[in-house]
């Protein structure tokens, strides 16, 4: 090693060590920032989740400390009959509305799409349903499909029909719950008109020239396009369906009436809630809710194999 190259050998020494004293400072000053962070989901999101897990192995009433049985909660929670309707009921729910709701959603945002300059007061319109709190929606429903005098029936009446009980007959709760769940369609809305909105012009001069009509445009070009947005709002909405609680529980458990049956509304997550909070049989309740996260993994798992032969990514080529 000549002269000058020795030389050089403390300076670069010195500037690698300089370069890690920066990152580690860096680093520090990053966990420092995110710490509050950090507390607070190890305080109230990752240890509650552990714990849960024990406590789904054991009889526990709050009251009295955990006892450890196992898993008998998760062997009385599969033999269980009223655990079967819940599920039932919300997997019915789960498979009617998310269409419905992608439909009405995919056919709003594409009109607004050709609303020209009005299409900003027509999205302010449709997402402020969104932010109606979960409980008044759900007295909403009340007033609106009450078979008597509610709205709907009332306009049905206007055209000779007669409107059926949605909140009293089993067989039409849950359609009830259904139609009611499309209040809310405007976040979703305004998701796919900004996807539609994305779609190169160039596409559909292209298709035009060689003769697609609008029909075609729409599955070769249109669909393909907006096709990751679609698959965002499908899965979502598929989790938070299997999750549905706020508008049910209010209408058809909150005011504590029991004049009625209600077990067509009695939504999974409702079941686990009664008894957590009303039985206090946490464990059991904590068996339930990791069936439920077992659940949606694997219909998310399952989305998400489709979607690979159905969902285009704009870059991706091998397709």
């Amino acid at each position: 090693m000549s002269a000058v190259d020795a030389s050089r050998v403390p300076a670069t020494v010195d500037r690698a060590r300089s370069r890690r004293r920066a990152r580690r400072r860096n680093s520090r000053s990053a966990l420092l920032f995110l710490s509050p962070w950090l507390i607070g989901f190890g305080v109230f999101t990752a240890w509650p989740l552990i714990y849960s897990v024990y406590l789904s192995l054991t009889d526990y009433d709050v009251i009295n400390d955990p006892h450890f049985i196992g898993g008998q909660n998760y062997v009385e929670l599969f033999q269980d009959p009223k655990v079967a309707l819940a599920l039932g009921n919300t997997l019915f729910f789960t498979v009617i509305q998310v269409p419905l709701h992608v439909l009405v959603a995919l056919v709003l945002a594409l009109l607004l799409n050709r609303a020209g300059r009005s299409a900003g007061v027509f999205r302010t319109i449709f997402y402020l349903p969104k932010m109606t709190p979960p409980v008044a929606v759900g007295i909403l429903f009340l007033l609106l499909f009450n078979g008597q005098n509610g709205l709907i029936n009332t306009v049905l009446g206007w055209f000779g029909i007669t409107g059926p009980a949605w909140t009293t007959d089993p067989a039409w709760v849950k359609p009830g719950l259904i139609l009611m769940s499309l209040w809310t369609v405007g976040a979703s809305v305004i998701i796919l008109l900004a996807a539609l909105q994305n779609v190169p012009d160039e596409l559909y001069e292209s298709a035009r020239l060689d003769g697609a009509g609008f029909w075609r445009q729409s599955m070769s070009v249109t669909l393909p396009m907006i096709s990751p947005a679609l698959f965002f709002i499908i899965v979502i909405n598929t989790i938070g369906a299997l999750q549905t609680f706020d508008e049910a529980y209010t209408a058809f458990f909150g005011s504590g009436n029991t004049t009625y049956s209600n077990d067509a509304a009695l939504f999974y997550v409702i079941y686990l809630f009664q008894q957590a909070f009303e039985f206090l049989h946490m464990g059991y309740a904590s068996a339930m809710a990791w069936v439920l996260f077992a659940l949606i993994m694997a219909v998310t798992a399952v989305q998400l194999i489709v979607s690979r032969r159905l969902v285009y990514y704009e870059g991706e080529t091998d397709r």
